[in-house]
Formats: C-alpha cells, structure tokens, sequence
C-alpha cells in the first residue's frame, strides 16, 4: 500500500497477529475449501478446492492472521488490501454465500458469543445515530454514485422483463411499488426514503403529491434540482426529516429498501409510525431485501465487514419478521413479489458499470483501496442474492378501515 493510503486507511495496514488464531483460522479455511467449487493457489504453487473460480493469496501469513482475528471482517479487509485476489470475486464468493451457515464446524459455532465483535453503540439507529450512519454511505458522493446508476439514479434492485435495459427495469420496479401502493392522481403520497428522488418523480408524474423524507443532504439536494428540472416541484416536498418524525395524514405511503437501515429495536416504531401517518383504507409499497430467519437470529448481534464499511447501522429482516411486525402494527400483507434474482442482475451490472467508469470515481476523489473495497462491496452482494442467500421482496401493505 502506498503511503497515502496508509494515511487513508490505517487499519489495514498492520493487522492483529496471533499465531493461535491465524494457526486455528487456516485449518478452518482449507477445510472448508476442500469442500467448496473453487480453486485456492497459494504463492508456491499449491492448489485446493474442487476447480472452479480462482483465489490468488498474495499474502497467506497476512490473511490468515485477519482471519484470526475475526474472520466477518478480516476476508474483506484482506481483499481491500491486496492479500488474496480474483478475476470472478462473485463468481467465487457465491459457494461460500451458499453454504454460510455450515462453513464453520457446528461444534465451534456454539464459540459464536465469545468471539464475534459486536456492533458499536455509536451506530445504533437513533435518531442521531442514524443521521450518522446514513451520512457515512449516501453523502459519499453524489458523482460516484452516477457512475454506476442508471439515469434515474435509482440505488435498489431493479426488476427486469426481456429485452430491458438497467434503466427500463429500474423504472418497471418504481411502477411496480407505485401501483402496490395504488398512487394515481390525487393521491397525497408520503415516501420514506427520498433517494435521489426518481420515484417522487415517477409518482407525480401520475398526478400525485408527494412528500418525500430523507436524512441525507447530499441526496436532498440533488432530488430537488432533479424534480425540478422535471417541472415537478409544486407537486413534490423534500423534508429533511427522521421517519419517526413524519407528520400528516397520507392515502398511501411507499418506501424502497429503506427498512435495512432501521435496526431491530426500531422496527416496531417505524412500522408504528406507516400506520399511524396512514389513513384507512390505506396502501403501503414496501421494498426489502431479506435473509433466511434462522440466519437472521443467529447473526442479529454480528459485526461484519458490511456493517465496518459500507452500512453502518445496517440490519437485514427475514419475511417472518416483517410479517411480525406488520400484524403488530395492526397493518397486513395482501401482496408479495420476489425480486431476488433481479437484483444479483442488477448488482452484476452495477459492478460493471462502476469498474468501467473508476477514471471518473479517482476524479471524484477517491483511491484504490476505495475501489476493492466496492468491488468486493458489490460482488459479495451479487454473490449472496446468487446464492439465494438473500433475497428481495416487494410487499403491497393495506391499513383496514374504509378505503378512498
């Protein structure tokens, strides 16, 4: 690593050494490999693993000692690093999404406890610590971020039919929770989670009034010139406003791929809050990506590298806890679509378009340890939804009462 990027980023530089846990970290690691469709080449030569994508280890003593360490972080940091590399992360990464929850021997899994980290008190989702976690991620910067979106700027799975393009399916999603929500004229339409505000503008362009809420500067800022450039901006607010502080009373309310920025012990409120800001009768499109529940139990208090450098705060549901959730809010679920498939597309082409385009993401102030860290951000993504380890939902929400 150069100097400046020692600077940048201390602490991948000098990892924790312990030669216990680096010692116990490679057994585990070549015993999991031996049974996994991938190839494994250390630097003299020696291969394991049953064929299949290639891991280069630049520096075995390096990465297995951040594995040691804790391995949810270290195996990020070490391709951030330089110390293993591939020409198909995601193609790598899918086997290991696929068998997660037995790559470690059950017998050691019981350890689970006492040695993983847990999650710093300071990313909890308060409404302070909220402002902070998402601040850390969407005021990146707005030009990265148009470096691999499509023109809407959308940022959450699109959903594709033949023939479509990124941005076609992108819009066919936004259409998609619209009309989940049943927005169409004069509908007074509450969003959470503004984005960089392609779906406002979609749903006024229906004829609705929107009012959109969003913690993120950067993305306020650029939904309202995009809106008004749209000729929108009588029929569309942008409130720099915590969801829990939503007032009014709407006829539907949508929010897309929001929710994983809650946290578990704000779940109840925000879907308190839909009811409570919705009217009778009322319509909900909600958007999520979920994991499997016992996975979802086994890791609620895991600290990953996802959470250290992407999504601070950040919390996955699984779909029996939406559901929970929404019959205690006294709401219900009328209507369900899987989008799981669609996004490891989706992120596959973001990837793409994001490697294409690094000359712009250096022009906008970023190094090179900035792009592993997001190509292994967006692989290790594609590879879970690929894996069927995670998946993507689109849930139509109805509040009963007396409808419009």
């Amino acid at each position: 690593m150069t100097a400046t990027a020692i600077e940048l980023w201390p602490g991948l530089t000098a990892p924790s050494r312990s030669a216990v846990r680096a010692w116990a970290a490679e057994r585990l690691f070549r015993q999991a490999i031996r049974r996994l469709p991938v190839q494994v080449v250390f630097p003299g030569g020696e291969r394991i693993g049953l064929g299949g994508p290639v891991m280069r280890l630049i520096r075995p003593e390096t990465f297995f000692h951040r594995l040691g360490v804790d391995a949810k972080i270290g195996f990020g940091e070490a391709y951030m690093a330089g110390d293993w590399t591939s020409n198909d992360p995601a193609g790598l990464l899918t086997p290991f999404a696929r068998r997660m929850a037995t790559l470690v021997p059950k017998p050691l899994q019981v350890l689970r406890r006492w040695v993983d980290t847990t999650r710093p008190d300071d990313e909890r989702n308060t409404v302070d610590g909220a402002r902070s976690n998402i601040h850390r991620h969407y005021d990146l910067s707005n030009d990265m971020f148009e470096v691999f979106l499509d023109p809407s700027m959308t940022y959450s799975s699109a959903w594709y039919q033949p023939g479509d393009d990124l941005h076609r399916a992108q819009l066919r999603k936004i259409d998609g929770i619209l009309d989940l929500a049943d927005v169409r004229p004069g509908t007074h339409l509450l969003e959470i989670g503004t984005g960089w505000g392609a779906l406002a503008i979609r749903a006024a362009q229906r004829g609705a009034r929107v009012t959109t809420l969003t913690i993120s500067g950067e993305q306020k800022d650029l939904a309202e010139r995009r809106i008004a450039e749209a000729g929108l901006s009588r029929q569309v607010e942008v409130r720099l406003r915590d969801y829990r502080d939503a007032r009014g009373s709407y006829d539907a309310v949508v929010s897309v791929e929001m929710i994983e920025a809650v946290g578990e012990e704000y779940w109840p409120t925000y879907f308190q809050t839909i009811n409570r800001v919705l009217k009778p009768g009322g319509r909900v499109g909600l958007q999520a990506i979920t994991m499997p529940h016992g996975r979802m139990l086994a890791t609620r208090r895991s600290y990953t590298w996802i959470h250290k450098y992407i999504f601070p705060g950040g919390q996955l549901l699984s779909l029996p806890a939406i559901q929970d959730n929404v019959d205690n809010a006294g709401l219900r679920i009328v209507m369900q679509r899987q989008l799981g498939p669609h996004y490891a597309r989706t992120l596959h082409e973001w990837r793409a378009r994001f490697l294409a385009g690094w000359d712009k993401v250096v022009a906008a102030g970023f190094d090179p340890v900035f792009r592993r860290m997001w190509d292994f951000y967006l692989a290790y993504c594609e590879a879970g939804f690929r894996s069927r380890y995670l998946d993507a939902w689109q849930l139509g929400l109805v509040k009963p009462g007396h409808a419009r």
